[in-house]
């Protein structure tokens, strides 16, 4: 009659005691088979504790028949929070607090939490009526620790993880000008050094005028502002930044300096003085950073004294001369001296010289001249392309933080580029302990975060870390500011980009598939992967897919060398078979390899087009770039090349003289890694991504090079990658690492630091040679490769997989259903330029922004 259920095999004896408990309820349950009830788990008590965990009754009953026989029903288990301090287990009247913690009452169970996110106490079998009256100066003891609870905490607070961290706050909202702005400005021409002395404080008047049409006035200080930064009450001016600057700017542009502005001044984050300018490419946070520098120069609030006197600007070394460049174009070779770091320029010069007001020097310079200029004091520095410093612990960042100054500004289009400690390594270069120490971070945010990403999450762990990830990019928003190209679209011209995949040549297949029936590549997909070779085996594919003579040439290369490497002779040891004899003879036929195909068709149908059509070629690669050279030579098309060999001084000449219309050269090969940063290749309109990165920064740094300001033609840019293979794989992993940066920022590893699971493993090393596009499978669309991008549905957040498994797609997957889908085998291309090429290709994605 009654559900009754002893666990765990309990001893007889025990039995009584179960029947008693079950018989204080005999007179007032009546159950019915057909009754739908719940099971409520009562323990036994008067049992010792080792028996009592383990012996459970289950009755079935009713929540009327539990009131009615006194005991009511259990509330429903609602997480409660509070703020808590706690020590460890003491008979002491006065308490000895080691910390602050956080603790989570969840049902009969507790658990403790310090400042870090790191468990430190759990505890089970608490009376309801205990925890549930939990309120301030209460305490409660958790396994050994004791606690006393110091308030309650908001669920929305620990959701997304404000209670953990409580170093950052913003100050209060920047005042308008009440007194300042009425003022009327000064010679512009003045000598900005003079002292401020009471007698000259009726003179201090803002050095532009603030009231003239477009001009860009700086926030006004608030009261605590003021009283932390203007203790002597000097008078307080307008900012106003130069009218010749002004007049250029674009809006996002005028919004950036004024958004850095507030940053380094401490306006923005109490105490704090640091920003991440995080625009994409293209956007002018070279322009933006030179105004801000020139403003403080010669200007600021309190007394007309300038905010800084120098400024140090490290950049990545084919840069340097740019930055010269664009400061000479906007302020002129007078109105400020810009010192350049190079052989012939030694940073001893600038320290001697009082003449200069900005350093730029590129960071190898840095590391060796960190000694002297530490002996200069810099009031801002500036990182470009600030993405390198994700590591705290490497020399260049090191030699940063050694210099003693607290306005610090990172410029990244990409900052966040693997994961969510490298982003944390550039925020506390900018804001040190900002976000607390990095085991606190990765508790608090990190972890929940990319738990919430997997496949498999729970509702609860996805909830949380959209709340983290929704937290973390709010208080990071406060000094971390991220436009997108779109902001400029309507003024560049219009962008087709196409993504091309390239049908693999007979060689290619019947290479691939011995690479992959290889003993080592097999080996990869059984045991630890500690010491296994799957990097080499990622390599050699990699190589094959851009053209199979790269591995001809490796193999040649292991024959000759008397030391050989086991894992490289098992590899290549049955490819030589594969390669005809008078494939072995040559040097390379651009028929055998699919991507080479189709790029000299496309180099052939462009140059017929004219002279005033160029083309930028990139390649991760030197080999591969040879191979392209010698494309260049057999075909007779000049051109020009950057890679990591052409010497620093002289890559801002090659890349002016290849702008120049007057330049003879058709194509640009560009090394990604050399040249694929801050360049601005604006003389040519097309540009083709011969190979694949694992870092999806790279690619897209590439592909900036040609469309932004400045171009005046509409731009082409084409992606090749080799269907079916290791590239369409690298080209999906590169959509999560986006939908990651999307994720916290609006957020790659080199392949010798990419960590894989054996189940991945497996699915690089695959090769779908029935599929036009395992990329379009993956997306489950219907169009049969016949879409354009109107009228077709878009994919749903949530799909289930084949395995029944919700998979959450990603924003950037969503964005590909909008794009153009052709399968080519089938097809009429509407673009005759890709319609002469289409017999090399399986599938094409494409997309038109105008």
């Amino acid at each position: 009659m009654y559900g009754i259920q002893l666990c765990s095999g309990i001893f007889p004896h025990l039995y009584s005691c179960a029947f008693k408990v079950v018989a204080t309820f005999q007179q007032n349950l009546i159950c019915h088979h057909q009754a739908h009830t719940q099971a409520t788990r009562v323990c036994i008590p008067g049992c010792t504790l080792q028996f009592r965990d383990l012996l459970c009754v289950f009755i079935l009953t009713d929540p009327a028949a539990r009131e009615k026989a006194g005991h009511p029903e259990e509330p429903i288990c609602l997480a409660k929070y509070f703020s808590v301090v706690w020590c460890k287990a003491s008979k002491k009247k006065h308490k000895k607090w080691e910390g602050d913690a956080v603790l989570i009452v969840k049902g009969k169970s507790v658990m403790l939490k310090d400042m870090e996110g790191k468990n430190i106490g759990r505890g089970t079998g608490y009376q309801f009526k205990v925890l549930d009256n939990l309120t301030e100066g209460q305490s409660l003891m958790i396994g050994s620790k004791e606690i006393e609870v110091m308030g309650v905490i908001l669920e929305e607070d620990f959701k997304s993880g404000k209670c953990f961290l409580s170093g950052l706050e913003a100050t209060e909202e920047i005042w308008n000008s009440p007194i300042a702005s009425a003022r009327w400005f000064c010679n512009p021409f003045k000598n900005v050094s003079k002292a401020n002395t009471k007698e000259n404080w009726s003179n201090c008047k803002p050095r532009h005028d603030p009231f003239a049409p477009n001009s860009l006035v700086m926030p006004y200080p608030g009261p605590s502002h003021q009283r932390l930064f203007n203790k002597s009450h000097l008078p307080v001016v307008d900012v106003v930044v130069d009218p010749y600057i002004t007049s250029h700017l674009r809006p996002h542009q005028r919004e950036g300096i004024l958004f850095l502005y507030e940053c380094v001044m401490g306006m923005r984050v109490s105490n704090r003085f640091g920003a991440i300018l995080a625009d994409e490419m293209g956007l002018g946070k070279t322009l933006q950073c030179i105004s801000l520098i020139w403003t403080l120069l010669r200007q600021g609030p309190y007394g007309c004294k300038p905010v800084i006197k120098r400024a140090l600007i490290v950049t990545p070394g084919s840069l340097v001369k740019n930055w010269g460049k664009e400061f000479k174009k906007w302020l002129g070779n007078e109105r400020i001296k810009v010192f350049l770091v190079d052989q012939d320029h030694k940073v001893e010069e600038f320290i001697n010289s009082p003449l200069y007001s900005v350093l730029i020097l590129s960071y190898e310079m840095l590391l060796r001249s960190v000694d002297q200029i530490q002996k200069t004091e810099f009031s801002l520095v500036i990182c470009d392309e600030g993405h390198r410093l994700k590591n705290s612990s490497i020399k260049t960042t090191a030699a940063l933080l050694s210099l003693s100054c607290e306005r610090r500004i990172i410029l990244t289009g990409t900052p966040v580029q693997n994961d969510l400690q490298e982003f944390y390594a550039l925020i506390e270069y900018v804001n040190p302990g900002i976000l607390g120490p990095l085991s606190a971070y990765r508790k608090v945010y990190e972890e929940p975060i990319l738990r919430s990403r997997e496949p498999s999450a729970a509702e609860e762990d996805i909830d949380l870390g959209e709340k983290r990830a929704a937290e973390l990019m709010h208080l990071t928003g406060l000094f971390i500011l991220r436009r997108t190209q779109e902001v400029i679209n309507k003024f560049l011209p219009p962008k087709k980009e196409s993504i091309l995949f390239c049908r693999p040549t007979v060689l290619q297949l019947a290479l691939y598939r011995t690479l992959l029936n290889s003993q080592i590549v097999r080996s990869c997909l059984q045991g630890s992967l500690e010491n296994s070779p799957h990097l080499i085996c990622i390599g050699a594919l990699k190589k094959l897919c851009n053209h199979p003579c790269l591995l001809l040439k490796t193999i040649q290369k292991i024959e000759s060398e008397s030391r050989e490497n086991q894992d490289q002779t098992n590899l290549y040891g049955g490819l030589r078979d594969v390669f005809s004899q008078e494939s072995a003879q040559t040097n390379f036929s651009e028929s055998d390899s699919g991507k080479l195909k189709v790029l000299t068709q496309m180099l052939a149908a462009i140059h017929e087009r004219g002279p005033s059509e160029r083309v930028v070629v990139v390649s991760n690669y030197t080999q591969t770039l040879n191979i392209l050279q010698e494309v260049c030579q057999r075909r007779g098309y000049p051109y020009t090349r950057l890679d990591g060999s052409t010497p620093v001084s002289q890559r801002q000449q090659i890349v002016d003289s290849f702008n120049s219309k007057f330049c003879p050269a058709f194509i640009f090969l560009l090394s990604s890694k050399a040249g694929g940063v801050g360049l601005n290749l604006v003389g040519a309109s097309h540009l083709i991504l011969y190979d694949i990165d694992w870092n999806p920064a790279t690619d897209i740094q590439a592909m900036a090079r040609v469309w932004r300001d400045g171009q005046r033609h509409t731009v082409h840019i084409y992606r090749l990658l080799t269907t079916g293979t290791i590239e369409e794989k690298i080209y999906q992993r590169q959509i999560s690492k986006q939908a990651l940066s999307g994720a916290v920022v609006d957020f790659s590893k080199g392949s010798e630091h990419i960590r894989f699971s054996v189940e991945e493993l497996r699915n690089l090393f695959t090769l779908h040679e029935d599929s036009n596009c395992v990329t379009h499978d993956l997306l489950e669309c219907n169009c049969m490769g016949k879409k354009d991008n109107q009228g077709c549905p878009v994919i749903q957040d949530d799909q289930r997989s084949q395995s029944g498994v919700k998979v959450k797609k990603s924003l950037t997957m969503s964005q590909l259903m909008q794009w153009k889908h052709f399968c080519v085998d089938h097809e009429n291309l509407p673009d005759p330029f890709l319609d002469r090429i289409k017999d090399d290709l399986t599938f094409i994605f494409q997309n038109i922004t105008s």
